[in-house]
């Protein structure tokens, strides 16, 4: 990787040994192996069975959850925020581990829409709640650095089960409590 990212430099007409660009290469693969370390991870691990039986069917959310991602079109990044909310129907599953299946997913090439579908599918199977909804807020630097150029434009995509698509009051609730 580190000799396409020289042959990149030179390619875009800069001198790869020049002073502030000796060690790019090597900082460019070690970011992106990090940007993209979410192939390495699986659901299960992550989870290590961290799930805990509950007599409840009160909503679980966690909301504003950062994410950083890169767009698989451009390699560019897009940010923001993730809100997870479900209905229990046996399980709860510990509260640190739905940002590390955010993480998982987000560190991928990605587009949003996909992102929010394989957290949704995800939690839906490790937990079989009664409903489950997902809504991803994001910019996409591919937006606003290049293309449209639109600074303040915001990307905002959902995916609900079970009662969060069933049942509108649900939905409501689910939607009012993520933007307090």
């Amino acid at each position: 990787m580190e000799d396409l990212i020289q042959k990149l430099i030179e390619a875009l007409g800069e001198d790869p040994s020049r002073p502030g660009l000796k060690g790019t290469p090597r900082r460019v693969r070690e970011a992106y192996e990090f940007m993209t370390s979410g192939y390495d991870q699986n659901v299960d691990k992550i989870v290590n069975n961290a799930l805990m039986p509950v007599d409840t069917e009160g909503m679980v959310i966690v909301k504003d959850i950062e994410v950083y991602s890169l767009c698989e079109h451009h390699l560019l990044p897009f940010f923001g925020k993730v809100h997870v909310g479900y209905i229990p129907k046996k399980h709860v599953i510990g509260l640190s581990k739905i940002p590390r299946i955010v993480d998982m997913y987000a560190r991928r090439l990605q587009v949003q829409e996909r992102m929010g579908q394989q957290i949704c599918d995800a939690l839906e199977k490790i937990l079989k709640p009664k409903g489950i909804g997902v809504v991803i807020e994001c910019s996409h630097l591919c937006m606003m650095m290049r293309g449209v150029q639109k600074q303040h434009s915001t990307a905002v995509t959902s995916c609900v089960k079970g009662l969060f698509k069933e049942d509108p009051k649900t939905r409501e609730e689910f939607m009012t409590l993520i933007h307090r």
